[in-house]
């Protein structure tokens, strides 16, 4: 990893983005970019600076990763956290692919990684992350079961429903007609 990148854990939302500039803005810290699970920094900073932007961090709930193994988990959890999330067009690969093809290494590597250091697969947190976004469309009621299956990339609505079911106990109509929805946050899953 370049001395010039970071990564940070529990990057989810466009919300985190901008709290993680404002830490870094007001450590005086140059950057150049801020992406979900990552900071491109204009130049190298000193362990002192790299301390004290931890710990302000880890007071927002993000947390900064050590080089190594524990980013490349975050890594793959935000390439498919930004695919699922907060991608317009549909995936046109399959995710081992993209997650492969982004983190260059071999991807039977990766998620033997994933797996002993997470305890589920890279399969089972996609399934988790597509149910998550599922609910959303469901709240949000601007869409029919039918083409919440298409934007997620099912191959039809029963696959959906059935995957929705095995992960919730509830059939999407069901969720639907819950008073009080029960969506979890993307970094809680």
């Amino acid at each position: 990893m370049s001395k010039n990148k970071l990564h940070i854990k529990n990057m989810v939302c466009p919300r985190c983005i901008m709290a993680v500039r404002d830490k870094l803005n007001e450590l005086e810290i140059q950057f150049q970019d801020v992406q979900l699970g990552q900071v491109i920094l204009s130049d190298p900073i000193d362990k002192q600076k790299l301390k004290s932007l931890s710990n302000q961090l880890n007071t927002l709930g993000f947390e900064l990763l050590e080089p190594g193994k524990s980013a490349l988990i975050s890594q793959i959890k935000t390439l498919i956290i930004e695919q699922i999330h907060h991608k317009k067009e549909p995936l046109s690969i399959n995710f081992s692919s993209l997650i492969a093809g982004k983190l260059h290494h071999e991807y039977a590597y990766l998620s033997r990684l994933f797996s002993s250091v997470e305890g589920v697969t890279i399969e089972k947190f996609i399934v988790l992350q597509k149910v998550e976004k599922v609910k959303e469309y469901l709240v949000y009621n601007q869409m029919t079961l039918s083409e919440i299956a298409l934007e997620m990339n099912y191959s039809s609505v029963a696959h959906l429903s059935a995957q929705f079911k095995k992960e919730t106990g509830m059939t999407p109509t069901q969720f639907k007609r819950q008073s009080d929805p029960l969506r979890k946050p993307l970094d809680n899953l």
